[in-house]
């Protein structure tokens, strides 16, 4: 036990003295700091080679270390009481060189011991004397610092006059014990090693408090708070079991049994206690209160809270992660978050640990005004005890379905009152300072920006729905105006043809396609999607039934099959976009022109190539105009043909190229990637 006392002493000392030395950002008290732990450290490793190695050198040296740690713990000790800026008094400074001349006279016994000149010394009572009067002078050491130490700034020395006045205590028993029975107790000795280590504990936590000793460091709030937890149930389960071996031994023939029960039931109640939300509120608050300054670790909360909003999913989740996110700032185990819904009124939106409530609050009612005009969180424990402090505040009637309603956390985005947050009663007793009012407040306003940026997200969706449903809508209605062409051209030829046979029946086909077009057409704006799947489609078979549609208008269009390559695309939608540039051509060219259509392959692309000997187009008009929407040279046209053309076939994987020159034409090649003929169906969706 002797060896792994000090051995877990060196280690103590080696992990604090590294952390401490690489947070050192200068300064006396710090590097004095740095010296006592420096010396510790060499005392603890000659200790343990004396545990492991019982020599009298060993012996004396580690007596001679002892009495410099306890030099340099003195000088750091005493040179604490210049941070406040007054020199020593006569009488501390007295006590300062009486303190170390005692261990002075404890080092030079302990050299002349290891050195041979006066072995008498390294026993007998004289040596116990000086160990004793050395941990005297640290206790006194200790006291003089606290007394004098200016009232305001005694929490930061506390934890390390703690820890130090149990160390120094503890080597007074030591070394009284030592003086009584004229013998040093091993034991005794051996457990000055876990009492420092506990004492290191208490510095470090002293180090990150007094910002004077010039270290930047900082004692977690989760270390501590799990540590804390994980003592309170090894404590626990030390009870039960001290319990269960006393049943064991006195309870008779039942003692086993009432052993097993009773560490059972121990083991239950630890796992209940330990995962319990009021309990670790409980102890959450107890530590923040008696070991920080501020109740809250803000960097560890507001990453915490930052880390809730930004993993949330949708509209729901996001909205549960502000309550949560709220709730856990002040133990609360959840409540009901109020939105401004579409009708201009604040709803139940989202809740969490909580009962359905259905009530609504105006926006302009005195509630909300109170909110907006105030911005507070408002305490309605406050508002019952102290309702001066509240002047204007009317509760309004639905906080009677909010059972243990607390804290209203108004939500702004900016000066506009987005909602608010009703949080339930906390799990253990809080008082709500500036400090806790300042953090909910801060975490609101950001809660209420993620919020409102889901809104506007939401509402930007929508728009680009309604968006794309009136983009094809306008599509819907240009393929109606085309259709309707196609029955105006029909009639315009039926009292000149109404007698001939192949006109009546090309009359009924027409009829017929207009027919079952409108009805896709009308599916397609219902089901708000394309009324088709990709399927193959031959495109020489595509071309020539384009060209027999136009074989009424003039000129008459021509086709010409190069190969015969197949694309994946909707069937009547690559018919209506080839068939619009086809009759752009027919538009741009006179009856005695030339209008063509050709299909070809190249490079695994297959391209249907329209040519006409029209009017043509000006380089600038094709680069800025003629792939615009709502861009049309025809005094009936809608300018949106050429648009739907290049969206769907970029859409397709393929492109557009068009050459045109003024008065000699244009020729339009669509390309498309080509398939094989047999495709499977998975290939096809």
């Amino acid at each position: 036990m002797v060896a792994a006392g000090y051995g877990l002493a060196a280690l103590v000392f080696v992990l604090v003295g590294l952390h401490l030395r690489l947070s050192w950002r200068g300064g006396r008290q710090g590097a004095l700091l740095l010296y006592a732990i420096t010396a510790s450290l060499a005392w603890a490793l000659v200790s343990l080679a004396f545990a492991l190695d019982a020599t009298w050198l060993l012996w004396a040296i580690s007596g001679m270390l002892d009495s410099l740690r306890i030099a340099a713990w003195l000088m750091f000790l005493f040179s604490l009481l210049e941070l406040t800026g007054t020199e020593l008094s006569p009488s501390i400074a007295r006590v300062r060189q009486i303190a170390l001349g005692v261990v002075g006279v404890r080092f030079l016994a302990d050299l002349f011991g290891a050195s041979g000149l006066v072995p008498g010394l390294l026993g007998g009572q004289f040596v116990a004397v000086l160990t004793l009067a050395s941990a005297v002078a640290g206790l006194v050491a200790i006291e003089q610092l606290y007394r004098n130490f200016p009232e305001q700034s005694r929490w930061g020395i506390k934890p390390l006059a703690v820890g130090l006045l149990g160390a120094f205590f503890f080597d007074v028993y030591v070394g009284a014990d030592a003086f009584m029975f004229r013998r040093v107790d091993l034991t005794l000795w051996g457990v000055r090693g876990f009492v420092w280590c506990a004492a290191m504990v208490l510095v470090a936590i002293s180090a990150g408090r007094s910002r004077n000793w010039n270290f930047r460091i900082s004692v977690s709030r989760e270390v501590v708070f799990h540590s804390a937890t994980l003592g309170v149930a090894g404590l626990f389960l030390l009870v039960v079991a001290g319990a269960g071996y006393w049943v064991r031994f006195f309870g008779g023939e039942w003692g086993a049994a009432l052993q097993i029960l009773l560490l059972f039931g121990g083991l239950m109640g630890c796992a209940i206690v330990l995962f319990s939300g009021a309990f670790r509120a409980k102890l959450r608050v107890f530590l923040a209160k008696h070991f920080f300054s501020y109740r809250y670790d803000y960097r560890a909360e507001w990453l915490r809270f930052t880390q809730a909003l930004a993993v949330s999913g949708g509209s729901a989740d996001l909205s549960i992660a502000v309550i949560r996110g709220l709730a856990d700032l002040v133990e609360s185990p959840g409540g009901v978050l109020w939105l401004k819904d579409h009708s201009g009124r604040y709803a139940p939106y989202a809740r969490l640990n909580h009962v359905q409530v259905d009530a609504s609050e105006a926006v302009d009612g005195p509630f909300a005004r109170f909110l907006m005009q105030r911005g507070w969180v408002v305490d309605l424990a406050e508002v019952r005890s102290q309702p001066s402090i509240y002047e204007g505040f009317e509760p309004p009637a639905w906080l009677e379905q909010v059972p243990d309603a607390w804290l209203i956390v108004p939500l702004f985005v900016e000066l506009e009152l987005v909602g608010f947050v009703v949080l339930m009663t906390a799990r253990t007793s809080i008082d709500i300072d500036w400090e806790v009012l300042d953090l909910l407040k801060t975490a609101s306003r950001q809660a209420a920006v993620h919020l409102g940026r889901h809104q506007a997200a939401e509402a930007l969706m929508e728009a680009q729905k309604f968006d794309a449903f009136n983009r094809m809508s306008a599509f819907v209605v240009h393929d109606l105006k085309n259709l309707v062409a196609q029955l105006q051209l029909m009639l315009r030829n039926a009292d000149r043809h109404k007698d001939n046979p192949e006109f009546q029946q090309d009359m009924l086909d027409t009829v017929r396609h207009v027919q079952e077009r409108m009805k896709g057409l009308m599916s397609q704006l219902q089901e708000k999607r394309s009324i088709d799947m990709r399927r193959p489609v031959s495109l020489g078979e595509l071309a020539q039934r384009i060209a027999d549609g136009k074989r009424h208008q003039r000129p008459l269009v021509s086709v010409q099959l190069d190969a015969a390559p197949v694309a994946m695309a909707h069937p009547e939608r690559i018919e209506r976009v080839v068939g619009h540039v086809v009759q752009n051509a027919l538009d741009a060219t006179g009856d005695d022109g030339i209008v063509g259509i050709r299909v070809f392959e190249r490079d695994g692309m297959a391209c249907i190539e329209v040519r006409d000997s029209g009017c043509g187009m000006s380089v600038q008009f094709v680069r800025e105009r003629l792939f615009k929407p709502f861009q049309s040279t025809k005094d009936a046209g809608m300018g949106i043909g050429a648009y739907e053309t290049l969206q769907y076939i970029t859409e397709l994987g393929g492109r557009i190229d068009v050459e045109s020159e003024p008065g000699r034409g244009t020729t339009m090649q669509v390309w498309l990637p080509c398939v094989r003929e047999a495709v499977s169906p998975a290939e096809a969706a």
